[in-house]
């Protein structure tokens, strides 16, 4: 299964939707570890040593890091990008599609954006 890693500033009510609908979708917060408050390069550089597949809301910052990490040939396990303005049923739909029917390799070095469709 896909471990996720959400960003400081990413929405826990789909954390929580996503957890209703799919019991074993695992996800840590990044204010719950060592990187609260880290900058982004330093966020993903984590993600990817760990193994963690990055959600977040960031376009201004963190998927521009996220390809700079791809053209250096740098690991990274994924990035998926929700948009904050997309409606809350397709944010969760999409990430327990992700979550539960994808396996951890199949995101290395891409960034995602959903929806999906």
């Amino acid at each position: 299964m896909i471990r996720f890693l959400a960003d400081e500033n990413f929405d826990n009510t789909i954390l929580r939707g996503v957890q209703r609908r799919l019991a074993e979708f695992s996800v840590l917060r990044v204010q719950d570890t060592v990187m609260y408050e880290a900058a982004d390069p330093l966020v993903l550089e984590w993600a990817a040593a760990h193994g963690y597949v990055l959600l977040t809301h960031d376009t201004a910052t963190m998927i521009g890091f996220a390809y700079d990490r791809i053209n250096a040939g740098l690991p990274m396990a994924g990035v998926i990008r929700v948009p904050k303005d997309l409606a809350l049923g397709e944010a969760i739909d999409d990430l327990v599609l992700m979550a539960g029917a994808s396996e951890p390799g199949d995101w290395e070095n891409k960034v995602t954006h959903l929806p999906l469709r």
